[in-house]
């Protein structure tokens, strides 16, 4: 990938090599600006991603942003699938902020994306109404916000998956998070998303750690919670989907 500069002077670059000082770097960003560093890919595992083989159809890959001393700013892993892309992260250092270098990382990805001939690009996002009043806490302590973050998303082209989505494991006692939504940028632009192409890029994304058998039944049983539609509406990325809605889950 060419490296991009955006207006702030600030370059992003694909790491490729596993001993690169960036990656190091990342990690201590990555740690240091999200509530529940736990449950992200650990910075130890990031020289194992950017040879970028990944597990199956998946292809890993990290960008770093950095100044023009070559200090990192922030970062960003994500996975190339068979159809579309999936962030797993995006990270800007706490001093960093404000100066578009989410954007900038964000835009180099849809080039990643776009070049692969893909679809689009998937993430999950927690939604506030859901969210635990502990975690909240503790996104405050470390200068992030649900509501905040929502909206950049939605600037940035992120839309919200009308289908009640949450992750496998995670959650108490190891059951499901589902204080998530999924969101989704469509390089078409379109407000809608074929059900067989969020099904099948969950099933690809969550194939390396669920496993084929467990991957297939998770992926299916959000199409059936959504009804399996041949396609799934785009909300704006502020609201969660209609599924939340009523059900005293903080709908909006």
């Amino acid at each position: 990938m060419t490296p991009i500069t955006n207006p702030a002077s600030v370059t992003v670059r694909r790491v490729t090599t596993p001993h690169d000082p960036a990656l190091e770097a990342f990690g201590h960003i990555q740690e240091e600006s999200y509530y529940a560093p736990d449950m992200l890919i650990p910075p130890g595992a990031f020289p194992h991603l950017v040879g970028g083989r990944g597990r199956g159809p998946r292809r890993d890959r990290i960008l770093v942003a950095e100044d023009a001393s070559g200090r990192v700013l922030g970062g960003t892993v994500y996975h190339l699938l068979p159809e579309a892309g999936f962030s797993s992260f995006v990270a800007v250092a706490r001093e960093a902020r404000g100066r578009g270098i989410s954007r900038a990382l964000h835009e180099a990805r849809l080039e990643d994306v776009r070049a692969h001939g893909l679809a689009g690009l998937f993430a999950d996002s927690v939604y506030a109404g859901r969210q635990d009043p502990g975690d909240r806490e503790a996104e405050a302590r470390v200068g992030t916000d649900p509501l905040t973050r929502r909206r950049a998303l939605n600037a940035l082209g992120y839309r919200t998956v009308d289908a009640p989505y949450w992750q496998p494991v995670g959650g108490p006692d190891g059951g499901p998070l589902t204080d998530l939504d999924l969101i989704y940028n469509p390089l078409d632009g379109g407000n809608t998303v074929p059900t067989e192409l969020v099904t099948g890029t969950l099933r690809a994304y969550w194939d390396g750690w669920l496993g084929k058998a467990r991957a297939e039944r998770e992926a299916a049983a959000l199409a059936e919670r959504a009804g399996n539609p041949a396609t799934l509406a785009l909300l704006p990325a502020t609201e969660t989907p209609h599924y939340w809605r009523g059900r005293g889950a903080g709908g909006s």
